[in-house]
Formats: structure tokens, C-alpha cells, sequence
């Protein structure tokens, strides 16, 4: 039962878009009445890939797992389904909900989104053949990109779908005669060979508005078709908007209570953005000018590292554990002392129902993809397992990523699988252990960085100090001080700040001290001390 739709049944729910640049990264942090649902992030090394068309060539064509792989010029050759070449390409409806799934309204209870086939397809592609192909989903560990034949572009208003003569209309928009009035105005715009997908925003906008959406995409795709022919394969042919500009154009819409960003030419950029496509949103855009850390002010930084940690805290005293393995994700619910024998069926539900909201929300905040089997405390009538599964489903609605939830089975276990769009949470703040063979993970360097810039900018809002001594580990020191524009450079340029940058043996790869002078000295004769002892 493959729900894509998000199902919000709240009557009113508060949302706001929190961005956090900085030089090394920008953390993009989605909130739901006040809590940390989702979180994007951003850095120079490690770009978005979604969206991005490559001229490719096939590698291999394998008939045992109906797909080919196809060289990219990256690190890891590209996934290409059969049922995403030619003339298998999903149908259009299909495809218009893989660009709107996030505008989609509640379904009907019962009702279930139609499988793809998923039978045996023939392929006319060949070894070595160049192909024009776009990113659907990012490379994960090993496994190189997934990728389509059927590219769309997506704009403020409208996707535009090359090679397709159909319109398609944002289910979210409900009200017939708007739906109406944009399938006509859709239709009269569209050219030959394309197909229009109107999204959400288009609402209440007039003809010149989409239009000039169209026009822009229309000139992209021109782009493509001219370096398609010059370029050689593998090659880039189109690079898609970073995260923080497609957030901004899939996301932030007139749902969204306010956007607060604390950099003032991202701040800038947006507005002028906003201005010529929007400009009934600038008065929910906020420059954000307070000193402590925008992530400290809406609470967002200790969720964050909450999402990091194997054991969750419920308010009734219950905790969850969320465990990794090489095949699955296993969560397992656990009542701790709250629950009590004189009516353990009704504390067990209360727990269980508490969970599963929270379960929800930490599988989008930690973007955990694949399989997911979830241990909830044992329920002994029916009725509680099934308002336990819908409560969880309703809930599970409120995600964007695609989901199969299947009823609780007889052990008491409920299993899905959620769509994996990018790397999760934790591998993208993270890099394989070098001293375990790379079974475990450490923070990854960049992740480091960003957490010396909180610290520098929680103690310039504590105290004047200026002046800093940094302990790192040694591996981690060249990372920081190499090439003339260096990284620790860069943080000084910044917060108007001096750094020193010393090697410290007794730290962890993933530690570090940001003392003051004063301080580091102190920390120098106690390790003086310390070595006489040893002597």
C-alpha cells in the first residue's frame, strides 16, 4: 500500500522555514508548531544532486536486475531502471506525483495508490550508447545515483516536462473552478512536445505570471538541448538549484507562517527572488539580528543532536532505541518504569501512541530511508493495534517521502519502508571510523568545523573575548589551516576574531577546545606537569 501523500488533518498548524549560513555550511531547519521536522543541509563539498541532467553512457546493460548503469563521469556510475527508459517512462500522472508529492491531499481511507508493474520490460539501450538522464535520487554508500529518461524541469509555478503533451494540475488545489481556470490557462500556454505540471503556488496567478515561469524553463531546456549536442559524454549538462534556492521555490509557499535566515546576502537574495515571483511572501521574510545562534533561539541545535543519539526520551517516561543494521532500521519502544500493572493495556497504548508520533517524526528529521521495523509495546486487543497502526499512518502522512506501511503482524512487530531520496541524517553529518575498519562513524570533518563556529559564537555572545587558542587533533589541523584561503581563515574573516591553531595528541579525532589565551596557558603547564610526572 504505497501512500506519497501527505495527510494533514490539524486545522491549523504552524510551520517556519529557519536558515543558518555560514561559511562552511547552510543548515536549513523546517518546523511544525515549534518542533524540528525536518533539516536540509548545505555544504561547498558535498552539493545537491537531485535535479541535475548528465549526458551519460551506458556501461552495462543487466537483464537480471532490469536496469543499466551508466557512466556519469562521477565516482560511481548511475542506476537507470528500465521502467524509466523510452517509452516504460511511468506514466504522466505518475510522474506528476513524484514532483508534487509534497501537494497532495488527504486520501480517502482505504483507497491505495496503483503499484507500478513491475514484470520483465525489454530495453533498446546498448553498451556505450549516449544518453540524456536526470538524478532522482542521490548516490548512497556504493550504490551510485538513480536516474530517469523522463526529465522534468521544475519552476515556482509549474514543471515542465520535455517530450510530453499532457497538463496536470497540483492535487492540493481543490477548488474545481480554480482547477478549471489552470487547466485551461495550462492548455492554452502549453507548446508542442511539452507537458505543464501546475503546482500549488500557481493558485490565484494570472496568465503573464505563469507564462513568464514557463518562458524561463523553456530557455533551460533550450540549454540543454544545445550543450546536449556539443558535449561528450559523461559530461553535466544542467545543474539544478542547491538546496537552499530549491527549498525556497518548492517549499516556501502561502502555508508557510515566516522564513527567518541570519545572513544578510542570503537574506538579500532571497528577497530579490521573492520580489519578482512572489512578492506577497516578503512580509513573512525575517533578517534575523540577535546574538545568540538563530539554531539556539528556535531550539533547533539540541534537536539536532538529539537525532544523533541511539535513545530518544518520550514525556511519559518511555525512551525509544533506534538501532542500524546492514539490511534494516529497528526501532524498539520501551515503557521504562511509567507503565504499571493495574492497567498495563491502557498505559502500554498511551505509550504506544506517544511513540508513534514521535517515531514519525524523527524517521523525516533523521531522513531514514529502506526498511523499517518497529517494536512497539505489546497491545492485547485488537482495537488497540488498530488505532495504534492508524494513528501512526496519520502521522506518517505528514511526510513528503514516499511510504509502505504494512498492519501490525502477529509478533506485535509493524514494518515499512520509506523512500530514500539522499543519504541520511547521520551519514551526511558523518564518515567512516578510520580505526575500525569503517564498522562505525565519527563525526565528519566539516561537522567539526561547524561545531568550533557555534562554539566561537556562543562565547562572543557571553563574553568580548577576541582572541582564542583551538586544540585539535593533529589529522585534523592541516583540514583546517591550508591554502590561503583556509578554512580556520575564513571563521576569522568572519567573526572579526584571531584563532591559533594547535595540535593536541590527547584528543579524540572528533574533539576539540577552544580556549583563551589565558586558558591555553594554563592547559600547557598542567600538560608540563603532567610529562615531568611521567619522567
Amino acid at each position: 500500500m504505497r501512500d506519497c501523500t501527505p495527510q494533514i488533518t490539524e486545522k491549523y498548524m504552524k510551520k517556519e522555514i529557519i536558515i543558518n549560513s555560514s561559511p562552511t555550511e547552510t543548515r536549513i531547519g523546517i518546523l511544525e508548531d515549534g518542533q524540528l521536522v525536518e533539516l536540509f543541509v548545505e555544504r561547498p563539498e558535498n552539493e545537491r544532486m537531485v535535479g541535475d541532467i548528465y549526458k551519460g553512457r551506458v556501461e552495462n546493460v543487466v537483464d537480471a536486475v532490469q536496469a543499466a548503469f551508466v557512466d556519469l563521469g562521477l565516482e560511481l556510475n548511475g542506476f537507470l531502471p528500465f521502467s524509466e527508459v523510452g517509452e516504460n517512462v511511468h506514466e504522466f500522472s505518475a510522474l506528476a506525483e513524484r514532483v508534487e508529492d509534497e501537494e497532495a491531499p488527504p486520501r480517502r481511507p482505504g483507497r491505495r495508490r496503483r503499484r507500478p508493474q513491475t514484470h520483465s520490460r525489454n530495453t533498446s539501450l546498448k553498451k556505450n550508447q549516449e544518453i540524456l538522464v536526470q538524478i532522482t535520487k542521490e548516490p548512497i554508500g556504493s550504490k551510485g545515483s538513480r536516474l530517469t529518461t523522463a526529465i522534468s524541469l521544475p519552476g515556482r509555478f509549474l514543471v515542465l516536462v520535455p517530450h510530453n503533451n499532457t497538463v496536470g494540475i497540483s492535487r492540493k488545489i481543490s477548488d474545481p473552478a480554480e482547477r478549471r481556470r489552470l487547466r485551461m490557462l495550462a492548455k492554452s500556454l502549453r507548446p508542442d512536445g511539452f507537458g505543464l505540471i501546475i503546482r500549488t503556488v500557481a493558485m490565484g496567478k494570472d496568465v503573464q505570471t505563469i507564462k513568464s515561469d514557463m518562458d524561463n524553463l523553456l530557455r533551460t531546456w533550450a540549454r540543454v538541448e544545445e550543450r546536449s549536442k556539443i558535449e561528450k559524454a559523461p559530461s553535466l549538462i544542467h545543474k539544478d538549484m542547491g538546496i537552499t534556492s530549491s527549498v525556497i521555490r518548492d517549499l516556501f509557499s502561502p502555508d508557510i507562517n515566516s522564513l527567518v535566515v541570519d545572513s544578510r546576502k542570503l537574506y538579500g537574495e532571497i528577497k530579490r527572488y521573492l520580489k519578482e515571483v512572489s512578492p506577497g511572501l516578503l512580509p513573512k521574510l525575517t533578517l534575523y539580528r540577535e546574538k545568540p545562534p538563530i539554531f539556539d533561539t528556535f531550539k533547533i541545535e539540541d534537536e539536532i543532536t538529539k537525532s544523533f543519539s541511539r535513545k530518544i526520551w518520550m514525556k511519559s517516561g518511555g525512551h525509544l532505541i533506534f538501532d542500524q543494521t546492514e539490511a534494516l532500521f529497528v526501532v524498539d519502544v520501551n515503557s521504562g518504569r511509567s507503565i504499571s500493572q493495574r492497567d498495563h493495556e491502557k498505559n502500554a497504548l498511551q505509550i504506544d501512541l506517544e511513540s508513534a508520533r514521535e517515531i514519525a517524526r524523527q524517521l523525516r528529521l533523521r531522513d531514514i530511508g529502506g526498511i523499517i521495523v518497529i517494536d512497539f509495546i505489546d497491545l492485547q486487543k485488537d482495537q488497540n493495534r488498530k488505532r495504534l497502526v492508524s494513528e501512526f499512518r496519520r502521522e506518517l502522512h505528514k511526510d513528503r517521502a514516499a511510504f509502505d506501511l504494512l498492519p501490525m503482524n502477529d509478533f506485535g512487530l509493524v514494518s515499512l519502508t520509506r523512500e530514500r531520496v539522499r543519504p541520511s541524517l547521520l551519514y551526511r553529518y558523518s564518515e567512516a571510523c578510520p580505526r575500525c575498519g569503517g564498522l562505525g562513524r565519527i563525526p565528519a570533518k566539516s561537522t567539526i568545523i561547524t561545531q568550533i563556529e557555534r562554539r566561537i559564537q556562543h562565547l562572543k555572545s557571553k563574553s568580548r573575548q577576541r582572541r582564542f587558542v583551538l586544540y585539535v587533533h593533529p589529522d585534523l589541523v592541516g583540514y583546517l589551516t591550508s591554502g590561503l584561503k583556509s578554512r580556520i581563515r575564513q571563521l576569522m574573516l568572519k567573526h572579526l576574531i584571531t584563532i591559533k591553531v594547535r595540535p593536541a595528541e590527547d584528543l579524540k579525532d572528533e574533539d576539540f577546545k577552544l580556549l583563551s589565551p589565558r586558558e591555553s596557558r594554563e592547559r600547557s603547564g598542567m600538560q608540563a606537569v603532567e610529562t615531568e610526572k611521567q619522567r
